[in-house]
């Protein structure tokens, strides 16, 4: 009984932070979304007129400390006079892409479908295919992004050597403690595990094995303490 009670306050405490955090966000309009929370997962629900205000919606609870993981079900209703047709909306996700710098638009292709973009392709690096999905997911019109970019890195550092390499990463970055988590190479793939306190160091150990030269693929098996 006394556990379930913890539960609960521990709920509520942070469905009291979501929501503060979502009227500090500027993006989006609190009284658009609800938010409800179990056992740390955050529900979100309602409707935004823009995809990013979605992104920026599910950024804000994932900042939240104890939260453990986020689900999105707010609905993207685009007003009448920001409708545009699937070739215009490809069109212009084509254009970004091509702007930013840091994608290789050349080994990517898009498809959109009643306002929903999906992204394929191959790129060197994990930062390469979120500039790609960040460049999309901030035109008007969008409703919705599917990021399915292979990660395909030329030259792999040895296993020990890669190893070596994140923890090293770990130990500098300031928002996590390396002591909390475990790291197993296995080609040029990297598995992580351990507790940390808060979604944002169990991204940033995810953010910091991803840019390890040589890897492929990240399996983020950390959990986040209640």
């Amino acid at each position: 009984m006394t556990s379930a009670r913890t539960i609960t306050r521990s709920d509520e405490e942070i469905q009291r932070d979501v929501l503060d955090e979502l009227e500090w966000e500027p993006r989006v309009q609190p009284n658009e979304i609800g938010v409800t929370v179990q056992e740390g997962v955050v529900t979100l629900t309602g409707w935004v007129d823009n995809y990013a205000k979605k992104w920026a919606a599910e950024r804000s609870a994932h900042r939240i400390n104890r939260v453990r993981a986020v689900a999105n079900d707010i609905e993207v209703r685009l007003p009448s006079s920001a409708e545009r047709t699937d070739p215009d909306i490809a069109l212009a996700a084509t254009r970004a892409l091509e702007w930013d710098a840091f994608v290789p638009v050349g080994n990517l292709d898009v498809t959109v479908s009643n306002g929903w973009v999906v992204l394929r392709g191959d790129v060197e690096w994990e930062y390469q295919k979120r500039a790609a999905e960040r460049s999309v997911r901030r035109l008007a019109s969008v409703r919705g992004v599917t990021n399915g970019i292979n990660v395909r890195p030329i030259g792999l550092p040895s296993p020990d050597e890669l190893e070596q390499l994140v923890v090293n990463a770990l130990i500098r970055s300031a928002e996590t403690d390396v002591e909390r988590i475990d790291i197993e190479v296995q080609g040029d793939l990297i598995v992580l595990t351990g507790a940390v306190d808060s979604w944002l160091e169990r991204q940033e150990a995810e953010r910091v094995a991803w840019s390890a030269p040589g890897v492929a693929a990240v399996d983020n098996h950390i959990t986040v303490r209640v």
